[in-house]
């Protein structure tokens, strides 16, 4: 309650409102229904109208765009092959013959690192198909294993050559260190004449890495001179691999 000395503020008297009118509540109502419509069109974009619509043929089928042609290499492939320590002097002794066959045949990048003594391969924008880039790859794995060059570089012309590895140690587990080595030696013979004999026989090429056996050739040839190999592990008789041998030679002169 105020005190009875305060002073007597003036009173506001609120200004009148004056009514509306029915035909001024239809107007309104009238302008936001139109407000609605045009803001409703005027958001749908006519992007939708167009795609919604759908080429149709007379059977009702829809019609779509033919495909586009896209390249078969769509993205960029590496393969990094890493030498062994003991070929890299051999590598950089034979570098000018080997990626001139992946540059110039397999329209590949390459480049030779040394440091992580390995070596890159690449496709470019060039390379026509991506196993391109693996035949590069198995070139530089079989230059790796110490195949010579121009027996690794058959790899690139022919789709039928191959590359078996297998351990002497896995053919016959109980070889101690001295028979390892009487049984590389029976392998490679004297001056490397049964290694030799096995390579002009089955027309395959053999490479003796340590305990690791390393054999190029086509399927079947890889087979046969597999079997030689393994056959003097055993410890067959070279004369007796050499018959077998020149038996499977004289069938391939047959079947050629």
């Amino acid at each position: 309650m105020p005190a009875p000395t305060a002073l007597l503020q003036p009173t506001m008297v609120p200004e009148a409102v004056p009514l509306r009118t029915q035909e001024q509540d239809d107007e309104l109502l009238l302008d936001v229904q139109d407000a609605n419509l045009t803001d409703a069109t005027a958001i749908l974009p006519q992007s939708i109208s167009e795609d919604t619509e759908m080429a149709v043929d007379e059977e009702g089928r829809p019609r779509f765009a033919p495909s586009k042609d896209v390249d078969p290499v769509r993205r960029t492939e590496t393969r990094k092959i890493p030498i062994p320590p003991n070929r890299m002097s051999a590598l950089k002794g034979n570098w000018s013959k080997i990626y001139p066959p992946l540059v110039d045949h397999c329209k590949l990048q390459v480049r030779m690192n040394i440091k992580e003594k390995r070596v890159e391969l690449r496709t470019s924008k060039f390379t026509q198909s991506a196993e391109t880039l693996q035949m590069g790859a198995d070139f530089v794995s079989a230059f790796a294993m110490g195949f010579d060059i121009d027996d690794a570089i058959a790899l690139l012309r022919l789709d039928s050559l191959y590359i078996q590895s297998f351990d002497i140690k896995d053919v016959r587990q109980t070889l101690g260190p001295d028979a390892l080595g009487r049984a590389i030696g029976r392998i490679a013979g004297k001056d490397g004449k049964t290694k030799f004999a096995i390579e002009n026989a089955t027309k395959t090429r053999i490479v003796l890495a340590g305990s690791r056996v390393h054999i190029l050739g086509a399927f079947e040839n890889i087979g046969m001179a597999r079997e030689s190999i393994v056959s003097l592990v055993l410890g067959s008789q070279p004369g007796k691999v050499y018959n077998n041998l020149r038996i499977i030679a004289g069938r391939m002169k047959e079947r050629f």
